[in-house]
Order: structure tokens, then C-alpha cells, then sequence
């Protein structure tokens, strides 16, 4: 599948479009595409990057769209009045979701391994990928984050990987339901938490997705996930760090401010192997577990694995460290549901110095929905001596109920003791968060769907080091 098709992304500098872009254009489809951004002047390195790879850029006007060969790939929530979308209604193009053409290269690879979840699916991708890479077993890999260990001069954005091998890793979203879609052979659940979905919905959703795979790796530290553990139709590996009764455990946890050592242990066969990961937290560990199944079960050695995550340099924006300046520490972080947030925020806190939260919502939408989530994930992440500055959610146009601010969100996290403001814009927060900084600070910006959130987190640390030294 892709080879002599035509595609057309419209918002092909998405996280999700882009990696998948670029693996059809490697097996030889023609690939194009239109962005919002490009439009407007911003991220210009990104757009660089995909004409370097023979990625055809076009305005977001539908002049792109000329032949009924064309396939349009954008998302389920794109309205039919974009121009691209009443383009390609207007010539006949065919129109596909990107869940959907990602479903077709997958399903249709040797090895499929969907890594999903409510939190954690980027980095553990990362590391599987890692660790198959390493291996020699050569894994293409779909990412909705960069993963760092293929950066390179002619892939700076390298959140695919293209290999021959038999593995296909790709992190599955479950948030607008297509992981129906996938039918992996290696499933990798780590969790299940509100955020897009009823729990019931989470709970339907993920159990098909395991139950359709030949073997599931599963958590059984969380209650939602452990309950997939006894499998009628397919093998289960199981994996813990709170001392459950799992095929691979983590014990002799050493947490550090950037880093976390551990031994993993392979109980079935008997094996020991000490990791240390540039990356903290205890989540984290967790995640290197789940990994370290999948790999074996896709036929990499637990030595081996154990051994590639001591080198893993993790993605960008997961708890991905900016600098520092005058003694302030800034931070760019992926975390935007409330068990992201919370994760982040305990492994901070496990060591001193104040933290200074940007957070913007990801929309307006899940900013409803998780009204409750965020107020609890900050009150109980939050002392009183830290901060957080929550501007309005991300906004790209079309129609959206608005009827929940961060305004509304704030006040009730200020009721439970948090020093918490609101604001119109992001910008706005910027003079603020410098003014509080002092040395011992951690400032950490929160956030998804918004590629701009990485500038301003650069924009601070400048911003710091520009202050007047004491």
C-alpha cells in the first residue's frame, strides 16, 4: 500500500501527518501538501525538511488538489469548508483520515506493534524503536514526537523512522476512536485514564484492541489495565514497578532530578540487567518495562534491551530540558490530560526548587471535558510556593463550544490553595513568569497541538538569560 498512489495532506506539518508523510513518500507514493502554518510564515524549518524529502508544498486554498487520483488525507474534525476539502469534493478526489491511511501500512506489515494508552505512548514508542534499531531487526516506527536517537542533520524532524524490517511501531490514538482500526500483533497497553472518552468507551475501545493482538503487554500497576492481563485468546506479558506479581518488574528504583536507574527483571527466564534512563521519574520506568516486552516478544534479546535504553535520549517536548540561565531551569513538556500533568509534576517534586507552570489547554473541548482532571492534577501537583500561568486553549478557527475558559478552570484551582493566574494570551503570561523566576526555579511549559509552545519556551530562556545579573 502507498506505492504509485497520490497523496495530499492538508496539515501535512501536523505531529501526526508529517511522520506519516514521510514513510509514504519513502515506498515511493507522491506526496503533497498544505498547512495552516506554511501559511503563515511559521516553521519554516519544518516545511524546509519536508520539501528535502520530496514533500510537494501548496497554499491551504485547494489549489493542490487537481485529480481524482488524489487522495486526501486530513483529519476526521476538518470541516468541509476548508478549500482543500471542497476541493477534493468538487474533483472527486477520495478522502481518508490519517488514522485510516495509517491503518492500511500497518495492518498490512509482518510485525505490527501499537503501542497505546493514556499516557506515555510517544516516549515508549521511542524506545522500542530504540531498541529494535539497535538489535538490527530495523523497525519503521510512526511517532507523533521527535525521537532524539534519529536526529540528524537530514532528519531534524525524525518522528518516523523507515526501515526494512519486519517490525512497523507506531503509538495508536484512541482519542477519536480509531484505534478500532488496527490490529496489531504485539499490543501495548500502559494505561487508561479520562481524558477524550468515557471510561466506558476507553474500556470497550482498548479491550478490542488487545484482544485482537497475539500478544499484549500489560500494566498491572493501574486497575483499568491489569484487567486485560488474563487473556482467553492470546498470550499476556505482564509488567510492574509496584511490586505486583508481573513477567518483568523493576526494583532498586533510584530516582534523580533528570535520570532514574533501576534493575529490570525477565522472571519468566530468570534475567537481571541494570538501566539507567536520561530521563526521570517513575513513570518512565514503566515505561521502559513495557517496552522492553514488546521488544522481546518481537524478538530482541532482554540483555540487549536493557543494555539499548542506558543509551535512549528520549523525544522532544517530554519533560525535554531547554537550558538553563541565571539558575532557572526551563522546561518543554508534552503533558496537556491530567495524568500527564500529574506524572510530570511528581517526578518534579521529588526534588527541591519551586515550579513555575505555563500550561495551555489543547482546546476548548478537552478543556471541558477535563475541567475536574486539571483542577485536581494541579492542586494536588502544586505547593503553595509554586505557580502556574494558564492562558486560553489553543484555537485554529471552526466552530467550538467556548462556554469553558481557563478563567473558569483557574479559579477553582486558586480555591484549593495554588497560586494560579489567568490569561488572555500566552504572551501575555511572559513577563510574569520572568518577573517570578529566581534562581533554584524550574519553569516548565505544558502543552499539546501547538509547535509554538517549544518557541516560547526558548523565548523564556532567552528572556532569562537576558536579566540584569545580580
Amino acid at each position: 500500500m502507498g506505492e504509485n498512489r497520490k497523496y495530499f495532506f492538508c496539515g501535512v506539518g501536523g505531529s501526526g501527518m508529517l511522520p506519516l508523510a514521510a514513510i509514504l513518500k519513502a515506498r515511493g507514493a507522491e506526496v503533497n501538501g498544505s498547512d495552516r502554518s506554511l501559511d503563515q510564515g511559521r516553521l519554516a524549518a519544518k516545511f524546509d525538511y519536508l520539501q528535502d524529502l520530496g514533500v510537494g508544498l501548496f497554499p491551504q486554498d485547494g489549489s493542490g488538489l487537481t485529480s481524482a487520483d488524489q487522495v486526501l488525507v486530513a483529519s476526521a474534525a476538518i470541516e468541509d469548508a476548508v478549500p482543500d476539502v471542497a476541493a477534493a469534493k468538487r474533483i472527486g478526489a477520495q478522502r481518508r483520515t490519517r488514522a485510516e491511511t495509517l491503518a492500511d501500512l500497518f495492518n498490512g506489515a509482518e510485525t505490527g506493534i501499537g503501542v497505546a494508552g493514556t499516557s506515555g505512548k510517544s516516549t515508549t514508542t521511542a524506545m522500542i524503536a530504540w531498541i529494535l534499531a539497535e538489535a538490527g531487526l530495523d523497525p519503521t516506527v510512526m511517532n507523533g514526537a521527535v525521537m532524539k536517537n534519529f536526529v540528524s542533520p537530514d532528519a531534524p524532524f525524525a518522528s518516523a523512522r523507515i526501515g526494512a524490517g519486519a517490525p512497523f511501531v507506531s503509538e495508536i490514538d484512541e482519542s477519536d476512536g480509531s484505534i478500532a482500526l488496527f490490529r496489531p500483533r504485539i499490543a501495548v497497553l500502559n494505561n487508561i485514564a479520562h481524558d477524550h472518552k468515557t471510561m466506558d468507551e476507553l474500556r470497550r475501545l482498548f479491550g478490542e484492541f488487545v484482544g485482537k493482538s497475539e500478544v499484549a503487554v500489560i500494566n498491572l500497576d493501574h486497575e483499568e489495565t491489569a484487567r486485560f492481563a488474563d487473556r482467553r485468546d492470546g498470550a499476556a506479558l505482564s509488567y510492574s514497578i509496584d511490586g505486583a506479581d508481573a513477567d518483568y518488574v523493576a526494583t532498586d528504583i533510584v530516582l534523580g532530578p533528570v535520570s532514574v536507574d533501576f534493575l529490570a527483571h525477565d522472571r519468566r527466564n530468570n534475567e537481571t540487567a541494570p538501566v539507567r534512563l536520561a530521563m526521570p521519574g517513575r513513570h518512565n520506568v514503566a515505561n521502559a518495562l513495557a517496552a522492553i516486552a514488546a521488544s522481546v516478544a518481537a524478538g530482541a534479546a532482554f540483555s540487549d534491551a536493557a543494555n539499548a535504553l542506558g543509551s535512549f535520549r528520549g523525544v522532544k517536548r517530554r519533560f525535554d530540558i531547554v537550558g538553563d540561565a541565571g539558575g532557572v531551569t526551563v522546561i518543554d513538556d508534552f503533558a496537556h490530560n491530567p495524568d500527564k500533568i500529574a506524572a510530570t509534576l511528581r517526578a518534579m517534586k521529588a526534588f527541591p526548587g519551586r515550579i513555575l507552570v505555563l500550561f495551555q489547554p489543547h482546546g476548548f473541548g478537552p478543556l471541558r471535558t477535563m475541567r475536574s482532571g486539571f483542577v485536581e492534577a494541579f492542586a494536588d501537583g502544586l505547593g503553595p510556593d509554586d505557580r502556574l500561568w494558564m492562558p486560553e486553549p489553543v484555537y485554529f478557527g471552526g466552530t467550538v463550544d467556548r462556554s469553558v475558559s481557563s478563567a473558569d478552570v483557574v479559579a477553582e484551582i486558586a480555591d484549593r490553595g495554588v497560586r494560579a493566574s489567568a490569561a488572555a494570551t500566552r504572551e501575555a503570561c511572559r513577563g510574569p513568569i520572568l518577573a517570578a523566576a529566581s534562581a533554584g526555579d524550574r519553569i516548565i511549559v505544558m502543552g499539546a497541538r501547538d509547535d509554538t509552545l517549544s518557541e516560547f519556551a526558548a523565548d523564556l530562556l532567552q528572556g532569562l538569560a537576558a536579566r540584569p545579573q545580580a
